[in-house]
């Protein structure tokens, strides 16, 4: 009977050690993976351009290469001097079919003034203010000459002239008579803006001189 017992308790025993012996885990185990599937969202990334080195002017941008460069101020010789009537033209304001008759005082030279400014230089322009017959001057400043010869048209025309301290002497000497008459002109003289200084009219027969002066303080 105690055999039996034994018997019976030794398998029990033995069956429950069976049950806890470990089994081997067959489970496969699965990593897991970054989605490469793509997103639906319908935005896209533009590309990147990398900048370049080289320079390109913008059309819409100003071009400041000029900037700090003063520009000349051309002299404008069209709107009237209140000395003649502007017609829209520089031209001369009239053409006669002969010039004045010559006169014994158009045989010697002419003082034409003189005036003070501080402008520091001055522009000289003259012209043939009566028939254009092609009379030619020469021009002398100080004594010396700047203009060799000159032609007097209908239009101004002149030089600038740098003004030293004190008395400036303009000669304008007449080379010839043109075809009809004295050899006539109208001068105006206007500083570094514009400004009318003075304004003569001269007429001489050949060789003589026409004399300004532009004293500078």
């Amino acid at each position: 009977m105690i055999k039996n017992i034994f018997s019976v308790v030794f398998v029990i025993i033995g069956g429950t050690a069976f049950s806890q012996i470990d089994l081997p885990n067959n489970s496969v185990r699965f990593d897991a993976s970054e989605s490469t599937v793509e997103s639906t969202t319908g935005f896209e990334i533009p590309a990147v351009k990398a900048p370049s080195l080289s320079k390109t002017q913008n059309p819409n941008s100003p071009n400041n290469s000029d900037l700090g460069k003063e520009k000349e101020n051309q002299l404008d010789l069209q709107n009237g001097d209140g000395l003649i009537d502007y017609t829209g033209t520089n031209k001369a304001p009239k053409y006669f079919s002969q010039d004045k008759e010559e006169k014994p005082e158009y045989g010697k030279d002419q003082y034409l003034g003189d005036f003070k400014t501080t402008a520091k230089k001055a522009t000289i322009m003259y012209r043939d203010h009566e028939f254009v017959d092609g009379d030619m001057i020469r021009v002398y400043v100080n004594g010396e000459i700047v203009i060799p010869q000159a032609r007097l048209e209908g239009s101004f025309r002149g030089f600038d002239l740098p003004l030293q301290d004190g008395f400036n002497k303009i000669d304008f000497q007449a080379l010839n008579q043109g075809s009809s008459g004295p050899n006539t002109a109208q001068l105006n003289i206007y500083d570094e803006i514009g400004n009318l200084l003075a304004s003569y009219e001269w007429d001489l027969l050949t060789g003589n001189k026409a004399t300004a002066i532009v004293v500078k303080q």
